[in-house]
């Protein structure tokens, strides 16, 4: 038999998600606040549902991408929510970035009906997501990933058991900071060299060739220096995973203060007015201070 998949959350990253369901094969039906998505994909042959829970009666899994922990809690856990629909033997799988606490909590509530659950992040950003080459990382009973794995191979190339519950969620947190820290580095280094008067580019290329290379320098450079801030993966969203991040620490007795500064760094974006602008966007508040601009000379500077 099929798989019926439903997905909720049809924004950068969740649109291709399921529009890579709907290619590969599986009967697909979506739900999503804003209604331009649902259509968008109803013309490509998905059917729509008018809210979580009517959605949930439909399939046997359910997959979802959304912003933050009172998204995901309110999409699971409320009235119209997917547990309300949702029968005993269906799968859901949340693909969010959030805190390992309300996968525990909405896993548990599941378990009592016979609904098995997942947490399931994923990197690759919306490239990834299009092309279906993501990064999938998975917190579960390996039954529970055995039932979903064809669907999560229609949007995933590699495909990572962590282990219980909430273990997918942690690994991509910790990810998540990770970059930020990094991006952090590439921003001061390039607007401290493009200062003293260093062509940005060709820092770029040295530095790129030398030790200070990373998917970092590379992904955030980049961007820099073709100013090019469309999201993307947007600030708001780094702010809130990196604070993740920190909350974990804190709440572990683990020190993390490149995180704490990253998310400092990324919040003076936000106060800036960048924060749906993309991660690379954050060069711009440091750029002001030091009265430069980071833009190779080759493009007219």
């Amino acid at each position: 038999m099929t798989l019926s998949v439903g997905y909720i959350g049809l924004g950068y990253m969740g649109k291709p998600m399921a529009r890579n369901l709907l290619k590969a094969g599986f009967p697909l039906t979506v739900h999503n606040r804003s209604q331009a998505a649902v259509r968008e994909l109803v013309a490509e042959g998905a059917t729509a549902a008018d809210s979580p829970r009517a959605l949930a009666e439909r399939v046997d899994a359910v997959f979802s991408c959304l912003p933050g922990p009172s998204d995901v809690e309110t999409v699971y856990l409320g009235e119209n929510g997917v547990l309300a629909g949702a029968r005993a033997g269906s799968v859901l799988v949340d693909m969010s970035t959030i805190d390992p606490g309300t996968h525990q909590k909405i896993a548990s509530l599941a378990a009592e009906k016979g609904i098995g659950y997942l947490d399931a992040p994923v990197s690759g950003g919306t490239t990834g997501a299009r092309d279906g080459t993501l990064t999938i990382m998975v917190g579960g009973t390996a039954e529970t990933l055995e039932k979903v794995m064809p669907a999560l191979r229609a949007m995933g190339q590699r495909i990572y058991h962590i282990g219980p519950v909430g273990t997918g969620a942690v690994v991509k947190i910790v990810n998540n900071m990770m970059s930020a820290i990094n991006a952090l580095g590439v921003i001061e280094g390039l607007v401290l060299g493009t200062k003293f008067g260093i062509d940005p580019a060709l820092l770029y290329e040295v530095c790129s060739n030398s030790s200070a290379g990373s998917r970092a320098l590379t992904g955030t450079g980049q961007a820099i220096l073709k100013r090019d801030f469309e999201p993307g993966f947007m600030i708001d969203l780094m702010h809130k995973d990196v604070g993740l991040a920190v909350d974990l620490g804190r709440n572990l007795k683990v020190r993390t203060l490149a995180a704490a500064l990253a998310q400092q760094v990324l919040q003076e974006a936000q106060a800036a007015g960048f924060g749906r602008a993309s991660t690379s966007a954050q060069v711009i508040p440091l750029e002001r201070l030091s009265g430069v601009e980071v833009r190779a000379r080759s493009a007219g500077q």
